[in-house]
């Protein structure tokens, strides 16, 4: 385990949609993170579905099932038994969608993830059925958009300050972990830095598009892809 820096947060809120192949690699980052550090991930929500949302279309919460937004419910019902059984819901449910090409976002593949992590299947219609889990969701949602919050993945420190980031494809491990953490939060140090951005040029596209085969083959919507504001 790394030494403590003075400046490391001990705790951060992750913001996170299972459906979002960003957030699903910097979950892995900050998972590395934790297992060098004790890092506290605390993890949260954030919709997609509805920030993308086009005027006119439903709400994802006026839907019987929307995609990620019913995956985050089913997350919401184990976080209220323990916040491990979200860790292990997003890791497994992510890996489905992102490494292995599945499709978590359907009812009876999510039923049959939960029965891979040893819970009741039966998990998904309980967590539908409780209008209170979509309730959840919504907070944590509209508490990032509030603040000018616009994607995931987001994090939220104990002192207020908010982070879109770090933004990234196959993610460093171990002490490479650790370093990028420490270039993370010290940001923090600077509340008016907004923005450092790297162009992506033709190879590191392609290299995006590799990374994101499976969740390309996967997925049953169209990616939308807004500028940063």
């Amino acid at each position: 385990m790394s030494s403590e820096s003075p400046n490391r947060p001990p705790a951060v809120d992750f913001h996170f949609d299972i459906m979002c192949p960003y957030a699903y690699q910097t979950s892995l980052w900050i998972r590395n993170v934790r297992d060098e550090t004790g890092l506290d991930i605390r993890w949260k929500f954030f919709s997609l579905e509805e920030i993308n949302r086009q005027e006119g279309k439903k709400h994802p919460w006026e839907r019987d099932w929307s995609y990620g937004w019913s995956m985050m419910r089913i997350g919401a019902l184990l976080r209220r038994k323990d916040m491990d059984l979200l860790d292990r819901w997003y890791a497994d449910a992510g890996k489905a969608l992102h490494e292995d090409g599945r499709k978590p976002h359907r009812p009876e593949v999510a039923e049959d993830i939960l029965g891979e992590m040893g819970l009741d299947p039966g998990l998904v219609t309980e967590a539908i059925g409780d209008p209170t889990t979509g309730d959840e969701v919504k907070a944590e949602h509209d508490m990032v958009v509030s603040r000018g919050g616009f994607g995931v993945p987001t994090l939220v420190f104990d002192d207020g300050q908010m982070l879109f980031g770090p933004v990234l494809v196959n993610p460093p491990a171990g002490e490479a972990a650790v370093r990028l953490w420490d270039l993370t939060v010290g940001w923090l140090e600077f509340p008016h830095v907004y923005e450092v951005q790297r162009p992506k040029s033709a190879q590191d596209i392609d290299a995006i598009a590799t990374a994101f085969s499976s969740y390309f083959e996967a997925r049953d919507w169209f990616s939308v892809q807004n500028p940063t504001p």
